[in-house]
């Protein structure tokens, strides 16, 4: 494949130019789309969905897109199943919400061939979406996209299906979860080798924080797939963890932009991709990298405190082996020094609120067994996170993040790091104001307030 001399002029890596808003006509590039249930949510939108795949295919790119259920389809169908019944199989839920992409695809088609191009339309299995058997979440396992391909020597635009798959081994359909169809759009980018992955929402790209909590937040121009990783992780939602995960680990390049509007929006870069960038600024482009780059703030986690722990090798495994068991993901892990006297200890440890009931009730259950005195469970903290590459040869980011929060009078209940990121818990009612006090200490205030068309701008 060939690839255009913009790519010189704009300073962008071979697989990280600027697409769509800025055609070129002297080679032929391979995009890969994916629009939100909010981009396509209603028949005036799917045409104007439409209508910008067709500008790219016209610009002389080979185009694959995924598509998300339209508007609240999937929680409508949802709604229903459990007006149906309070425990839906999970195996008829999949077969269930599955419908939700298929007429969002279909009628995206069908608004394309409209328009005069050629467009095919394929469920998940059709598009070699090949998954484990988790109903409701199943992680992708292999991606042969032999269908897609066809469509695109064709001259066809493929469009696929997101959030959905198929297990080979029980010939079930499945569903990915949260953010399934980031993670279709991703796959796909990586298993046809994609120049770029624009992943197209209701907002102008990721910012510096929550715009609608962090008033002057910024846009972020470029993010390597690492920091986003962080984020993603730390509570921001414009770009979900897997498919930030998958990307990272398969070197696919991302553009996070607004589907209402032809602005550049944020470039996920492989980091060496990143670092090319970095070694060769834009004119009137600062050279060093800002030590924080985002915040974000997640209320959607609980804390356990297993209380009166005998302080003896094993019993944090033992513990944790109970929690592994339920599924739950583990986030943060504290563990107090035993008390001299007691020879007991408290372990404390976050996850999301909707894994608390069934981890506290596996602990209860093996209360005996494991030796601990009681269990307390608060589902009324926030998680603040700063993260940046930055931070590696920046020293005194934690004493500026926690000199911060004391000023402002907010209590820091537990500590997490790694190599680019500081998370802390605090109280759920101070963590809105702790975002902004963090923000504004780190200088990532904009002159200005952002403008939030929709969505959460994270």
């Amino acid at each position: 494949m060939g690839h255009s001399p913009i790519l010189a002029r704009l300073n962008f890596p071979r697989a990280a130019r600027p697409t769509s808003s800025l055609p070129w006509s002297t080679t032929v590039s391979l995009i890969v789309q994916k629009y939100g249930g909010s981009s396509v949510a209603d028949a005036e939108s799917i045409k104007r969905v439409a209508k910008r795949i067709v500008q790219t295919r016209r610009a002389g790119h080979d185009v694959v897109v995924a598509v998300s259920a339209m508007g609240d389809t999937t929680d409508d169908l949802i709604d229903l199943a459990h007006q149906v019944t309070p425990q839906p199989d999970p195996r008829e839920m999949d077969m269930l919400l599955t419908t939700g992409e298929r007429i969002s695809m279909a009628l995206l088609a069908m608004a394309i061939k409209s328009m005069g191009l050629d467009a095919r339309s394929y469920t998940g299995s059709q598009a070699g979406m090949i998954t484990d058997d988790r109903h409701g979440s199943a992680r992708i396992v292999d991606v042969t996209p032999g269908r897609v391909r066809e469509a695109l020597d064709d001259g066809a635009i493929a469009i696929v299906a997101g959030f959905q798959g198929f297990n080979r081994d029980s010939k079930d359909i499945t569903t990915l979860g949260r953010g399934g169809s980031d993670t279709t759009a991703v796959a796909l980018a990586a298993a046809l080798g994609a120049d770029v992955c624009e992943i197209y929402t209701d907002v102008d790209g990721v910012f510096s924080a929550d715009p609608r909590i962090v008033p002057k937040a910024h846009k972020i121009d470029r993010v390597t797939s690492e920091e986003m990783l962080e984020l993603a992780a730390a509570g921001a939602k414009v770009l979900y963890i897997r498919a930030v995960e998958y990307a990272r680990r398969h070197g696919v390049t991302l553009h996070v932009r607004s589907s209402f509007n032809n602005n550049e929006g944020t470039w996920v870069l492989p980091t060496e991709q990143h670092d090319v960038q970095q070694s060769n600024p834009k004119k009137g482009e600062s050279v060093e990298e800002p030590i924080i780059t985002g915040v974000a703030g997640d209320l959607n986690e609980a804390k356990v405190t297993v209380v009166g722990v005998p302080d003896v090798p094993g019993k944090a495994a033992e513990i944790f082996t109970i929690v592994a068991k339920t599924g739950a993901n583990i986030d943060m892990i504290v563990q107090n020094v035993s008390a001299a006297a007691t020879g007991l200890t408290d372990i404390s440890f976050t996850l999301p609120k909707a894994d608390g009931e069934k981890v506290v009730t596996a602990l209860n259950s093996e209360q005996a067994a494991v030796g601990f005195e009681a269990l307390q469970y608060d589902d009324q903290i926030g998680k603040l996170a700063v993260v940046g590459a930055g931070m590696r040869t920046s020293a005194g980011v934690s004493a500026q993040l926690f000199r911060a929060l004391s000023e402002a009078g907010i209590n820091i209940e537990m500590i997490s790091t790694s190599e680019i990121r500081i998370s802390v818990v605090t109280r759920a009612d101070t963590l809105h104001h702790a975002m902004r006090v963090v923000h504004e200490a780190f200088g990532l205030d904009a002159d200005s307030e952002a403008v939030v068309h929709g969505g959460t701008g994270r």
